[in-house]
C-alpha cells in the first residue's frame, strides 16, 4: 500500500514502513503514520504487511511478509515486527537495506523483531532477538539499540508517560513534542545504553492507565527507562546508519499528538533533514483512525491492505 508524497520537505524521499506483529496492533499504527507523513510533509510511503497466500492481512503469520523489495528504493525504513521468522529471500533484502548504511527507525516490538523456531532453517538465526556469539541480542540489540528483556511496567495496568532525558530537551527530535503519554508499558532496557546510543525519553511509569494517573512509587522510576534514544549503526563495510528507536509504538499510543510528533520528527533527523523540522510539525490525523486496543488474537479479520488506507 503506498501514498504519493504531496508538497513538503520531504518531497523526493521514500520511506517504507514495515508492520508485523500480533500484539500492538502495527498495522493499523503504520498507515496513519504513512499517511500523516505524506499528505503533511510530502515523503512517499509504502506499507507492508504480514499477509496470508490470500492477500489478507494476518499479523499472527509471522512469515508472511509482502513486498520488501521495495527496500531496494527506500530512503527511510520503519519497522514495528514482532518474532518474525522470514524466509531467507526475504531476510536477504532486509539484511541488504540495514548493512547499506541507510537510516532506520525501530518502533515498540522492533527490539525484538525476529524469532526463528529451534528447526527452522534460516541463515540469518543471529538476527534473532535471543541471539549469542558475535550478534547477542541480535538485530535488535546490535542495531536498534536493545533487545526484549521484559515489561517494567506492569503490562495492562501501568502506563507511560515520556519525559526529556537530562540534557536531550534541544534535540531537534523533540522540537515540538510535549505531552507524551501512552496506554502501552515501559520496556526494561540495560543500562547504560550501549556505547554511541543518546537517550531522549525517559518512562515515567503511571499507576493507572490515564494520562494524569500519579507516577508509582518506589524503584520502577528510580532509575527512570530510556523509552527513545539515537545510535548509529556502523555496517559490515564500515558505513555509518542513523538510527531512532522507541519502545513506545501500540496503536492506541499513536492517538498521542506528541508521539505522532516524535515520530514524524525522527524521520526528518534520520534522513538527515533536521533543519527542516518544523517548530511544531503537523500530525493531525489523516482520515479516520479508530485504533484498536493491544492485545492477542485482537486484530481486525478479513481485511486487506487497501482496507487500511481509508
Amino acid at each position: 500500500m503506498s501514498f504519493p508524497g504531496g508538497k513538503g520537505p520531504g518531497k523526493g524521499k521514500h520511506i517504507v514502513l514495515i508492520s508485523g506483529d500480533e500484539e500492538y496492533r502495527s498495522e493499523e499504527a503504520l498507515p496513519q503514520l504513512a499517511r500523516i507523513l505524506a499528505g503533511r510533509h510530502g515523503f512517499r510511503t509504502t506499507v507492508l504487511f504480514a499477509v496470508d497466500p490470500d492477500g489478507v492481512v494476518n499479523p499472527e503469520n509471522r512469515r508472511g511478509v509482502a513486498g520488501l523489495e521495495t527496500l531496494r528504493t527506500a530512503d527511510l525504513m520503519i519497522i514495528e515486527t514482532r518474532y518474525r521468522e522470514w524466509p531467507d529471500e526475504q531476510m536477504r533484502l532486509f539484511a541488504g537495506y540495514v548493512q547499506s548504511g541507510r537510516p532506520m527507525i525501530g518502533l515498540r516490538t522492533a527490539t525484538h523483531a525476529f524469532a526463528f523456531d529451534k528447526n527452522t532453517a534460516t541463515s540469518y538465526r543471529e538476527w534473532d532477538n535471543r541471539g549469542k556469539g558475535a550478534w547477542p541480542g541480535g538485530f535488535g540489540k546490535q542495531v536498534l539499540g536493545e533487545t526484549w528483556i521484559s515489561h517494567h511496567g506492569k503490562h495492562g495496568v501501568e502506563s507511560t508517560r515520556a519525559l526529556p532525558a537530562p540534557g536531550a530537551a534541544g534535540h531537534p527530535i523533540l522540537r515540538g513534542v510535549e505531552d507524551i503519554w501512552g496506554p502501552s508499558d515501559v520496556y526494561t532496557v540495560t543500562l547504560p545504553l550501549p556505547e554511541g546510543t543518546t537517550p531522549l525519553l525517559l518512562g515515567q511509569v503511571l499507576s493507572g492507565m490515564t494520562p494524569d494517573a500519579p507516577p508509582v512509587a518506589g524503584a520502577k522510576n528510580n532509575p527512570m527507562m530510556p523509552v527513545a534514544w539515537t545510535r548509529t549503526y556502523v555496517t559490515n563495510s564500515g558505513r555509518r546508519a542513523r538510527v531512532f528507536t522507541t519502545t513506545m509504538g501500540a496503536s492506541v499510543d499513536f492517538a498521542n499528538e506528541g508521539l505522532r510528533r516524535l515520530v514524524v520528527n525522527a524521520s526528518y533527523w534520520a534522513l538527515g533533514l533536521e533543519t527542516k523540522i518544523p517548530a511544531r510539525a503537523g500530525v493531525e490525523i489523516v482520515g479516520r483512525y479508530e485504533p484498536t486496543f493491544f492485545g492477542f488474537g485482537k486484530h481486525r479479520r478479513g481485511l486487506r491492505p487497501a482496507d487500511y488506507a481509508r
